[in-house]
């Protein structure tokens, strides 16, 4: 369970994104956020992901003050940002597991579970070459397994099918589907999301009214 409580976000010029949330989101939940740019998603996310702090409130998961003690939280999460911020000297194998071994979730099972993971993804022989060689859809594929091989139980997700092809797009929606059956809170802001879609649990619209 992720709670906020009295959440207010406002950078120093005194702008102020969002205030006063309060939500609870819970196990096998998938919301979506929904609205144009700038208009607070991101924010959103990056104060769920202990990337950026809140001005004011708490967030918690299972009762850890997130903000506060975030390595007990983000062992918990699995994370796919809107930049492409991966290490450029790493192969994609490489980087999957040092995550999998800073966490201390390496073991017997985890080399071919990565292999798995990218052969699902049709990440051929590159994912062993260096990330700084990649294209767009390339490394977003590797941000999706690297959020994905840690079996999440919330799963942050900006623009997570940005620079896929609609095959790749297919593969991640069923991946993320499969995240809410096994119980993970999942939280996706993408301009893909339907509306209407019969998986989303929650609708957050934003700019987020006071």
């Amino acid at each position: 369970m992720v709670t906020l409580q009295n959440i207010t976000k406002r950078f120093n010029a005194g702008k102020t994104i969002f205030s006063g949330l309060n939500f609870q989101f819970n196990e096998g939940e998938m919301v979506g956020l929904i609205g144009p740019n700038g208009s607070g998603k991101t924010t959103f996310l990056r104060l769920l992901s202990v990337n950026s702090f809140p001005t004011e409130g708490e967030v918690h998961y299972d009762g850890i003050n997130i903000h506060k003690t975030p390595q007990k939280y983000l062992k918990y999460v699995g994370l796919v940002h809107d930049e492409e911020s991966l290490p450029v000297h790493l192969s994609a194998v490489e980087l999957l597991e040092w995550i999998l071994r800073s966490r201390d979730l390496w073991n017997s099972e985890s080399e071919p579970a990565i292999n798995k993971l990218f052969d699902r993804l049709a990440l051929g022989e590159d994912r062993y070459q260096q990330i700084g060689t990649y294209s767009t859809g390339m490394k977003k594929k590797t941000q999706i397994a690297a959020a994905f091989i840690v079996n999440p139980s919330v799963l942050i997700m900006d623009e997570p099918m940005r620079g896929l092809d609609r095959a790749a797009r297919d593969i991640v929606y069923e991946m993320i589907i499969e995240a809410k059956k096994s119980k993970a809170v999942v939280l996706i802001a993408s301009h893909t999301i339907d509306r209407d879609s019969a998986e989303l649990d929650t609708i957050i619209d934003f700019p987020i009214d006071e």
